[in-house]
């Protein structure tokens, strides 16, 4: 799998972390030839991103190789009613990592 982003420190700042997904988010698309896609916090990833469950599950392994077991991406999703995994946005993503990072203690 390829480096999505070069090793930093981590930070739960909100506006790198849209940035550090986005640009996941562009890998995955990338094979879809979407990826000249605005994306932003109000993206849904189901109805604005087309994305399947493989494609999820690409991402989760990007959020993994960036942020390692600190953000568990299957388990923020098994936490959720289906009706809220098809109306997930980046933003909310954005906020979960938010918070591991914090409790990690990332600053």
């Amino acid at each position: 799998m390829t480096t999505t982003q070069p090793a930093g420190p981590l930070r739960a700042d909100q506006n790198e972390i849209l940035a550090d997904i986005t640009a996941m988010i562009g890998l995955v698309l990338e094979d879809c030839g979407l990826d000249d896609t605005d994306i932003g916090m109000e993206t849904r990833f189901s109805r604005d991103l087309e994305f399947e469950s493989i494609d999820l599950v690409t991402l989760a392994g990007h959020l993994e190789e960036r942020y390692g077991r600190t953000v568990n991406f299957a388990e923020f999703v098994a936490s959720m009613e289906l009706d809220d995994i098809i109306e997930l946005t980046v933003g909310r993503l954005v906020e979960y990592v938010a918070h591991c990072l914090k409790s990690a203690g990332a600053d």
